[in-house]
């Protein structure tokens, strides 16, 4: 990071960490209502109005730095758009109110309804392209992994730090016909491949924890965005991560440079992605190994979600019963 960017160091208030929780339950539970019935896009834009609806509640001058597309693209919840009262502190927002929309159509693992926030300036204003990420958890030596690394090196270093056989990594991919080249390295060096049909989001996130959800290391190209999202997640939880655009049209790169991205070829490390103070919170849509699914009750609905901040470290898991059924309808 060059001595002439600026790095957010103004704390933002815990509460919002809280408050965001209430965001994604929204969003969340709107979503889960139209789970399993095969339409993504129905079940999107249920997320977006319930996640809005929630974010201009919030005592913040926020701006949508990572949304669902372009103001021409997307008619809520679009990159430049303005979000809560206006009253608080000036933050960028990062949201993908339904990670996994293809999964929640098919009610498949791993479904989240997520959010990042940051200090103005705080988080990368990424294109709506792809991006190449590799991603591992806390505890490893600093640069354990590196994006322009060989595969077979990364996965020896891992191994190595981690003091087990090359056989007992797992490495996360979208299943995907461009990564074909991957997973044939990945199975030459003997490691086990956990494809995954969608929700990079989480299978970033899920290096965090690798007992429990058996992975160690995420490579491979998924969407920009997410990346922003998972490296905001991993700025609070710990781990390691890089990334790098992958643009290869001319208005891609017309994009990225109206977006202030000069130099489109720049491997980003976790920090320049997600800066200063993140506020990271995740809700369950489906049921999977980081966070349960909503639960609809005769008389209540339950919740599972997960707030970080990265000023402290803190993690919170909040599993959440609402018997205030009114609160989640729409007006």
């Amino acid at each position: 990071m060059s001595k002439t960017e600026t790095v957010p160091s103004e704390a933002l208030d815990r509460i919002l960490t809280l408050e965001l929780a209430r965001v994604t339950e929204r969003a969340a539970v709107a979503a889960a209502r139209l789970r399993g019935r095969g339409d993504e896009m129905a079940a999107d834009q249920a997320a977006v109005d319930a996640m809005r609806r929630e974010l201009n509640c919030l005592p913040i001058d926020g701006t949508v730095t990572i949304g669902e597309g372009e103001r021409d693209e997307a008619p809520m919840l679009y990159i430049g758009e303005t979000v809560g009262t206006g009253d608080g502190p000036a933050v960028d927002i990062a949201l993908d109110p339904l990670e996994g929309t293809t999964i929640c159509a098919k009610n498949l693992p791993n479904s989240l309804a997520v959010i990042a926030m940051a200090p103005k300036g705080g988080l990368l204003n990424a294109p709506d392209s792809y991006m190449d990420k590799i991603a591992v958890g806390p505890g490893y030596p600093a640069g354990i992994v590196d994006l322009d690394a060989p595969v077979i090196e990364n996965i020896e270093a891992l191994a190595k730090a981690k003091g087990v056989p090359v056989g007992e990594i797992t490495a996360c991919v979208l299943d995907r016909p461009r990564h074909a080249r991957l997973i044939e390295d990945l199975r030459a060096t003997g490691v086990s491949v956990r494809l995954i049909g969608d929700g990079d989001v989480a299978g970033v996130i899920h290096t965090t924890d690798a007992e429990e959800t058996g992975i160690d290391i995420y490579m491979g190209i998924g969407g920009a965005p997410e990346g922003v999202l998972a490296a905001a997640a991993l700025r609070c939880i710990g781990g390691q991560m890089q990334g790098r655009l992958v643009i290869t049209r001319d208005e891609q790169v017309e994009r990225a440079h109206r977006m202030g991205i000069d130099d489109i070829k720049r491997k980003y490390t976790m920090e320049e992605m997600a800066k200063g103070d993140v506020l990271f919170a995740a809700t369950g849509v489906t049921d999977g190994n980081f966070l349960q699914g909503v639960r609809f009750g005769r008389t209540d609905i339950t919740t599972h979600t997960v707030v970080m901040r990265a000023a402290t470290g803190t993690v919170r898991y909040i599993k959440a019963r609402h018997t205030q059924l009114e609160k989640f309808h729409l007006d």
